[in-house]
């Protein structure tokens, strides 16, 4: 066996599941689960009837490239969103794939040299934990970059030395993000842009909760927006990960791309031609109707707006807990551990949560997860509103 399985950190949840083991929450009350970020939002329709539609796509093997008529529409659906002047190509710089997750964790694998000495893959900490495990068996070390609410939750790039830009050769961003909802600013994707040409290394930004905000007017900037703003009409260095399973309540579909970085994207798809990852037909069909439509997109912002108004304003008389720029967490602080927080809430109240702390690492002496819990806001908005008045009656026995 790979022998650097045996560095693998237990998945958060698994952490959870022991966490949880022996406690009895009372029978009276249903379970609520807050931990998981799964949209529970109904799918639209339309999707599914354009995957049914072209199930005669199973006598055929799918292209790892995908179609061009997909990537065409996802290049517009970029050029639009994200105002890249046209700096985009369907046919080299964009790939689809199954979903992030498993491109996040591929990606490392086919970018990360192993022949450099001591490489880094940079990560805020803390993070969605494919990073750190894709990190470890490419063979590299993974570097954690607190984010704390002295630094508005994102990373202090400003504190890197040049010694670990020299060392690293992937950072890994997320923004909106996963668990606190912060949005990194153009003027800051700009100054990374420039550090990865100087230091020679890539930016992988996962991207996926970039559709959920709160203000029409204005969206979360993206990676490949602040190159084109800064004059990096190549995109050369930038490679964004995006998903439907978020912006379209379609997390079984397994279905998001890779896009940026021309040749980056060529040797990424060379790689994945060996990997066997490549979109199944009535997947790409149903993924192409699903970014060509804004509408549903607008309605789920609206859900959650609804959730996000009525928990927070239970929960904030009582907690330290703030509206995030985006996402669909929340990210609040507790006056005990975390864990004997999440804890006592399942056992007493029958509600989950997820620890902070287990979605970071210790790091300068601390857990930058310590004393806060996340919350997903996916389950309907009754059951939302029912956990946050659970989360008051626990607070008020604490």
């Amino acid at each position: 066996m790979n022998p650097d399985l045996a560095y693998l950190h237990p998945y958060p949840f698994e952490k959870l599941a022991q966490l949880k083991a022996g406690c009895t929450p009372p029978t009276d009350l249903t379970h609520i689960a807050l931990s998981i970020g799964e949209p529970k939002h109904p799918t639209p329709a339309f999707i599914t009837e354009a995957m049914i539609k072209h199930l005669d796509g199973l006598s055929t093997y799918p292209t790892t490239a995908g179609s061009i008529a997909l990537r065409q529409t996802i290049a517009a659906w970029l050029d639009n969103r994200f105002h890249l002047a046209g700096n985009i190509d369907a046919a080299t710089q964009i790939l689809p794939v199954n979903g992030t997750r498993e491109a996040l964790f591929a990606f490392a694998q086919a970018v990360i040299d192993r022949s450099k000495p001591t490489p880094l893959v940079v990560m805020p900490n803390p993070f969605y934990q494919i990073y750190e495990g894709a990190a470890i068996l490419a063979g590299a070390t993974p570097y954690f970059l607190n984010c704390t609410a002295d630094n508005n939750f994102n990373p202090d790039f400003d504190a890197v030395s040049a010694d670990v830009w020299d060392r690293c050769q992937l950072l890994y961003l997320c923004s909106p993000g996963n668990p606190t909802g912060a949005v990194i600013e153009q003027a800051t994707l700009i100054k990374l842009i420039e550090l990865a040409h100087q230091h020679d290394f890539i930016i992988a930004s996962d991207e996926c909760y970039s559709e959920l905000y709160f203000d029409e007017n204005q969206p979360p900037v993206g990676l490949l927006e602040a190159a084109t703003a800064a004059g990096y009409n190549d995109l050369s260095r930038c490679v964004v990960f995006h998903s439907l399973s978020k912006r379209s309540n379609a997390p079984g579909l397994r279905s998001g791309f890779v896009a940026g970085d021309a040749k980056i994207i060529k040797d990424f798809l060379r790689y994945r031609t060996y990997h066997g990852c490549a979109m199944s037909a009535f997947t790409q069909a149903a993924s192409l109707i699903a970014w060509q439509d804004e509408q549903h997109v607008i309605t789920n912002r609206q859900l959650y707006r609804e959730k996000f108004d009525a928990v927070l304003a239970i929960l904030s008389p009582v907690m330290n807990v703030t509206l995030p720029e985006a996402g669909f967490y929340l990210w609040a602080e507790t006056t005990v551990s975390d864990t004997d927080f999440a804890r006592r809430l399942f056992d007493e109240q029958n509600v989950t949560v997820l620890p902070g702390s287990f979605l970071a690492r210790d790091n300068d002496n601390k857990n930058p997860g310590s004393h806060r819990i996340r919350m997903a806001l996916v389950a309907p908005i009754a059951e939302c509103i029912d956990a946050a008045h659970r989360i008051v009656k626990l607070i008020n026995t604490l």
